[in-house]
Parts: C-alpha cells; sequence; structure tokens
C-alpha cells in the first residue's frame, strides 16, 4: 500500500536580535509537544510559496517575506505567473491526524524568510518564541529541523540582502 502524499510549506523565519545577531521563530506544535517552524498544508488554492507565507501569519501573528535561496544563476523564466524556490524539499511520514485520519506523507516545501516585524501584528494560533542560534541544542525539536536552522544561521545575513 503506498501513501497518500500532501503539498505541505515551512519556513525557516529568522529575525534581527540587533548587533548583526539573528533568531530564529517557532512554534510549539501541541500534538508533538516540540518546538518547529511555523507551516502546514498547501490549501486547493494556493502554491507552496502563498501556503508558507499564510501559515506564519495563522500560526505567529507575524508577516514575511521569503528569501531566495541563492542568487539567480539562470536567466529568469519567461512565465507570467513563476513560484518562488524552496530551499529544500524533503518528504516525512507524518501519523494520522483529526482532518487526515491515516498515516500519510508531507511533500515540504522548506522557506527561508525574514519576519517583517519582530513582534506579532495579531495573536499567535500556537506558542510561538525566537530562539538564537546557541538555544538550539537545548530544545526538543525535530532533528532535521534543528539541523536545518543550523546550516541556514551562518547564511542568513547573506541571503536577507537584496540581490543585485
Amino acid at each position: 500500500m503506498s501513501l497518500i502524499k500532501h503539498a505541505t510549506a515551512s519556513v525557516f523565519l529568522f529575525g534581527p536580535a540587533g548587533g548583526g545577531e539573528w533568531r530564529i521563530g517557532l512554534i510549539r506544535h501541541p500534538r508533538f509537544g516540540r518546538w518547529m517552524l511555523p507551516g502546514g498544508h498547501v490549501e486547493p488554492a494556493e502554491n507552496p510559496a502563498e501556503a508558507a507565507l499564510r501559515e506564519v501569519r495563522e500560526e505567529t501573528g507575524l508577516a514575511a517575506t521569503l528569501l531566495p535561496p541563492h542568487p539567480a544563476t539562470v536567466p529568469d523564466y519567461p512565465a507570467a505567473v513563476r513560484v518562488p524556490l524552496p530551499v529544500w524539499i524533503t518528504e516525512q511520514v507524518v501519523p494520522a491526524e483529526t482532518r487526515l485520519p491515516a498515516e500519510h506523507v508531507h511533500v515540504d516545501h522548506l522557506y527561508p524568510a525574514v519576519a517583517d516585524e519582530t513582534e506579532p501584528a495579531n495573536d499567535p494560533e500556537l506558542p510561538f518564541r525566537w530562539y538564537a542560534a546557541g538555544e538550539l541544542a537545548g530544545l526538543e525539536m525535530f532533528p532535521d529541523t534543528r539541523g536545518g536552522a543550523e546550516l541556514l544561521f551562518p547564511l542568513i545575513g547573506r541571503l536577507a540582502q537584496p540581490i543585485g
């Protein structure tokens, strides 16, 4: 039996901490009891980039700007609508949940982003906190989330700079 796959989008949400330092914003997931990236299922009328931004707004109360994972190395494709590239796409088997009563696979589009503000404009849907790179080791997190954050922390200052 093959598992059904669902498109999801998650965000490595960074915010400035002052002095050139950055923090990552994480949500406390109620079902898994761990600190995780904001994110969730792509709705039928969305692409993964739109879902990523919506999930950040809903779960953290913050607006964000997606960052390109790397400077463009090829000319722009002449399509009317292009979807921003994620930095990674992963597949993860996840347990059944209320709205999806069977084990399934998340095809997760992982985006780096910078929060437009560091204080939520709206009440977050889930517990939310900012963490410095040095605080990650002590958090209850999935290893791949911690690993991705550790890979991005040294790059975020450069990724957040306009491409020109």
